[in-house]
């Protein structure tokens, strides 16, 4: 009953039956544990998997590889890296299974490194771990070195699936590629391959981030999915980057007329479109309708693109009125938002305020670090200014060096300020694994 209730998304009636048969004394099979971790992964419940992996072990169903497999993918899932790596370890039958399991919690949590380790030593790899490792790559800032193994994945003649194309393209967005996302399109095409929302969603994200918005409008409007709320939040999106207010304005009106209800990140992306566009009235009366026109109550988001509407319009009175009608404490958005318009505008005393604050909230971001030693420095006060750069080396906060890619026929060559272009040539992307099919 437990993995019955679990399989049926009935995860509530599935954790108090378990909870029913301990009370009662009564044993557990590998099924009512399969079913006790599909909660535990659901809810991220680590304790609850702690209890189960102990339970698993005395009743000695540990050598159940459908068991073990799935007491690993809970620890992965809850990001507990550590206990994984013990119990993949102990595992005297590692499966493919359990091999992509490892790739994609190390890859889930940012620690690529393990994740590529792993994926190497696999002695068999399947779609989902070239996967995982091409989705990991492109979520944390390695979008050429996804294309890279998204190439590769094409020259071993391993069919992509949804999730693969959608984290490919996310890569091309993040490096501004628009000749692979083109080549993606492409395959997409010719494989007459029916992408979901998710991928079509990526495209239109791919697109936009690469200028072509026509083409993001494009893949919109004529691709025969039914549009759910997250692909009109991207299309949205992406006419908020390119500083169309009004259109997005008017999007939301179609979207509403389509049957789909706006959520908060709609909300969150008009009124970011409004403040882009310099729409300071509509973006007001769009966050002052949103709980009765739409039934969603405003977070510290849409307060942070409040604070950024109005600062950047220089309409810091009603900015500062705004701040005092806080429901709660400004969290690190609202205060990083603030401090964006004031360094904008040259506020110095409402920024330096700003700063402080979040130089306690977040001691490792460096954005006010920076920005107190500027505004000291312009002031004249220059041991004060130096004092704050001092501060950050004495806690290792690092300031984040920009990056540019520029792609030139098949290459994406990247440099940084203090680096010539000459000489930064990357390896070579190979696309004809793509284009050529």
């Amino acid at each position: 009953m437990v993995f019955a209730y679990a399989k049926s998304g009935l995860c509530a009636e599935a954790l108090n039956y378990y909870r029913g048969l301990r009370r009662a004394g009564i044993g557990c099979n590998d099924y009512t544990f399969t079913g006790l971790l599909t909660i535990c992964v659901k809810f991220k419940e680590i304790q609850l998997t702690r209890q189960a992996h102990g339970q698993v072990l005395v009743m000695g169903l540990f050598s159940n590889v459908v068991v073990s497999c799935s007491v690993l993918d809970c620890y992965a899932k809850c990001g507990e890296m550590a206990s994984a790596c013990s119990l993949f370890e102990e595992m005297k039958v590692k499966d493919v299974l359990a091999w992509t399991t490892m790739v994609s919690g190390f890859a889930q949590c940012g620690n690529m490194k393990s994740a590529t380790e792993f994926f190497h030593l696999m002695p068999a790899k399947n779609p989902v771990s070239w996967t995982s490792l091409i989705a990991g790559y492109a979520r944390y800032g390695q979008g050429q070195r996804a294309l890279e193994l998204f190439a590769r994945m094409m020259a071993f003649r391993i069919r992509p699936d949804q999730f693969t194309f959608s984290s490919c393209l996310c890569a091309c967005a993040s490096v501004v590629s628009l000749k692979h996302g083109k080549q993606v399109h492409a395959y997409l095409t010719r494989m007459n391959f029916r992408p979901n929302a998710i991928v079509l969603s990526s495209l239109v994200d791919m697109y936009a981030k690469c200028g072509c918005l026509d083409a993001a409008r494009l893949v919109f409007d004529v691709m025969g999915v039914e549009k759910d709320v997250v692909l009109w939040n991207t299309m949205l999106s992406a006419l908020a980057q390119h500083g169309r207010g009004e259109e997005a304005i008017h999007m939301v009106d179609e979207m509403i007329c389509s049957g789909v209800k706006p959520n908060r990140i709609t909300l969150i992306v008009l009124l970011h479109a409004c403040s882009h566009s310099g729409l300071v009235q509509e973006g007001l009366r769009v966050f002052e309708s949103m709980t009765f026109s739409h039934g969603v109550v405003p977070d510290q988001e849409h307060y942070a693109c409040l604070i950024d509407l109005l600062g950047r319009a220089g309409d810091f009175d009603n900015l500062i009125n705004q701040l005092q009608k806080l429901p709660c404490e400004p969290n690190q958005q609202i205060l990083s938002a603030l401090l964006g318009v004031c360094a904008i505008h040259g506020n110095m005393e409402l920024g330096s305020t700003a700063a402080e604050r979040l130089m306690k909230l977040e001691p490792q971001s460096p954005a006010s670090y920076v920005l107190l030693s500027s505004i000291h420095a312009t002031l004249g006060k220059w041991e004060s200014a130096e004092q704050f750069r001092e501060l950050m080396e004495k806690r290792h906060v690092k300031k984040e060096q920009g990056i540019s890619w520029i792609e030139q026929q098949n290459n994406l060559q990247t440099f940084t300020v203090s680096e010539q272009l000459a000489g930064q040539e990357e390896e070579e992307l190979p696309s004809s694994p793509i284009a050529g099919r």
